[in-house]
């Protein structure tokens, strides 16, 4: 892991996105790149051009003053940190710049069940995620440490979450973490015996790394939703974050259709990281 981008609203929560990022890059060198979209929605398209781009002119430079201002922590003086002020607020163009600037990870702070603060009111976290090519973390508190021990992988051990899999190993090889794969048994028409979820675990080990390894790091719960599931599991085993994957723009898959992600990280705790399948 060598860029991480933190989307910066001025809030509490963006700035616990700012120090995790932080802790990371005492883990790994990293460079950070702290992102702030202005919105110029203020500037009235009916006056005259050369008036409205003064006025967007001063809005910028007036947000370049303040985002300089709040860069200047006595936490963030050692590290590489990489300023960027946009002047929109399209949620599509985070993945474009963690594109241009070939980023490794997203991290944003989230003020969970009550809505998102600011820059991420109501499901502008979600949007963010859809569109996010790569892995997306959300918090909900500061993190004092990023010494994880335990990580909860929820999955549905389909065959085209294999490399979403394979990419969140990678991703998180550099904590020396024990990773708890999950699959959570509902009762529905989907609904699987023991058999059923011991083969379907090995047939997606054999697929993913060529062995079944990691099947001693297979867990299989009953609950009746995916969200219970998952963080009833994290609670008891005392995780420290929850990954999941997501199917990008087109929603969320199989077991993580709708907004199942969305309400884990509400009504977690724990950071959520998400993988694009």
């Amino acid at each position: 892991m060598n860029k991480i981008i933190v989307p910066i609203d001025f809030s509490e929560y963006s700035e616990y996105a700012l120090k995790a990022a932080v802790l990371l890059s005492k883990k790994t060198a990293v460079t950070i790149y702290a992102l702030h979209m202005l919105d110029l929605q203020e500037v009235s398209l009916s006056q005259s051009a050369e008036y409205t781009q003064e006025k967007a002119v001063f809005f910028l430079k007036l947000a370049e003053k303040r985002f300089k201002e709040f860069l200047q922590k006595e936490y963030l003086k050692d590290v590489k940190i990489v300023p960027i002020v946009k002047h929109y607020k399209v949620f599509s163009e985070i993945n474009t710049i963690a594109k241009e600037v070939d980023a490794d990870l997203i991290i944003m702070g989230s003020h969970g069940a009550s809505g998102l603060k600011e820059f991420f009111t109501g499901s502008n976290t979600e949007k963010v995620i859809r569109y996010s090519d790569i892995p997306v973390m959300v918090l909900k508190n500061e993190l004092k440490d990023i010494d994880f021990a335990d990580i909860v992988y929820a999955t549905d051990f389909s065959e085209e979450s294999v490399d979403a899999f394979k990419k969140m190993l990678t991703s998180l090889d550099f904590l020396n973490v024990r990773k708890h794969l999950l699959y959570v048994n509902l009762p529905n028409d989907k609904f699987k015996t023991t058999p059923e979820m011991d083969a379907l675990a090995n047939k997606f080990l054999m697929k993913a790394e060529g062995n079944i390894d990691r099947l001693i790091n297979v867990n299989f719960v009953c609950a009746r939703s995916i969200e219970e599931g998952v963080l009833n599991f994290s609670n008891v085993i005392g995780a420290d974050l929850i990954t999941l994957i997501t199917h990008g723009r087109k929603g969320l898959s199989h077991v993580f259709s709708g907004s199942i992600s969305e309400d884990i990280s509400n009504h977690s705790a724990l950071p959520i990281m998400t993988f694009k399948m």
